[in-house]
């Protein structure tokens, strides 16, 4: 990905010498590194609000005080981010939001929308709701592609072996068009298809070999697989792929089916987000 913008979203609790590895990347491939640093603010107390003219509203000092420490110690992890980019001698830039839980994404999706990739910080995982809140917004208001499990996007700039989760939906199709940069630098390319349904009407009577000509056709080695399976999750059967065959990097799209079907009954991409093990290309 030569002259990218790479976006790493960040919270204060990110190790910053997890983020310098990608330093030998950025010179290679003339990269702009921007870092985004995140950090959700607790909701506001309004049962403190009375009712006019009888009553005023009051502001606990606790919840001044938790809005402050948020706003500094985003600051002093941008300023880490800050001496590491100038230490490595590197182009990038820093900047830094805050707000409630459910205001994050879209805040979050304004910076990506001018970037050709974003990153985030495993960090965020303690936060979970903040997580959510992230992943959404890139995904949903923004057109960059998310990689997940790669802070500082080393295995994903230098993948040499990625597995592409393949069906026939507009979310995996995407997927693949903004991996492409990607899959062109890999030694291999697998694309793997689980239960799928052979008929011309469907994934095709040989499922996976017309997205195999196509990525051929950008120069990609590429090979095909139909797999059964066998009653287990579709993210299981990815993951253990994956394994099987030393994959750097997972490219699937996310959310086929609605958000909320996913966040009650669970799905594809609500597993390939939870898990930590494996780097994880995603798009919408």
């Amino acid at each position: 990905m030569k002259n990218a913008t790479i976006l790493s979203i960040i919270g204060a609790n990110c190790p910053t010498e997890t983020l310098s590895p990608v330093a030998d990347a950025a010179r290679a491939h003339n990269l702009h590194l921007a870092y985004l640093a995140v950090g959700a603010i607790p909701q506001f107390p309004n049962f403190g609000v009375g009712m006019l003219p009888y009553g005023s509203p009051v502001v606990p000092d606790t919840w001044q005080e938790s809005v402050q420490q948020v706003n500094t110690d985003l600051k002093a992890k941008l300023d880490e981010v800050e001496a590491m980019l100038a230490k490595e001698g590197l182009s990038g830039d820093v900047s830094s939001v805050y707000a409630e839980p459910a205001g994050l994404a879209e805040l979050v999706s304004w910076r990506a929308k001018v970037c050709d990739l974003a990153l985030i910080c495993n960090g965020l995982r303690s936060e979970p709701l903040t997580f959510k809140n992230v992943l959404h917004g890139l995904l949903f208001n923004s057109a960059a592609p998310v990689v997940l499990n790669d802070s500082a996007g080393v295995k994903t700039l230098s993948a040499k072996n990625i597995l592409v989760a393949w069906n026939t939906s507009l979310p995996a199709s995407r997927a693949v068009k903004r991996a492409i940069p990607l899959l062109k630098q890999a030694e291999s390319v697998t694309i793997a298809c689980f239960d799928p349904k052979m008929s011309e009407l469907a994934d095709g009577e040989n499922p996976g070999s017309d997205v195999g000509k196509w990525l051929t056709h950008h120069g990609c080695n590429v090979t095909v697989e139909q797999h059964p399976s066998g009653g287990k999750e579709v993210a299981t059967c990815i993951l253990e792929r994956a394994a099987e065959v030393g994959t750097d990097l997972v490219v699937a799209g996310a959310y086929g089916h609605s958000r909320l079907r996913e966040n009650l009954f669970g799905g594809t991409t609500a597993s390939l987000s939870e898990q930590t093990d494996v780097a994880v290309f995603m798009a919408h």
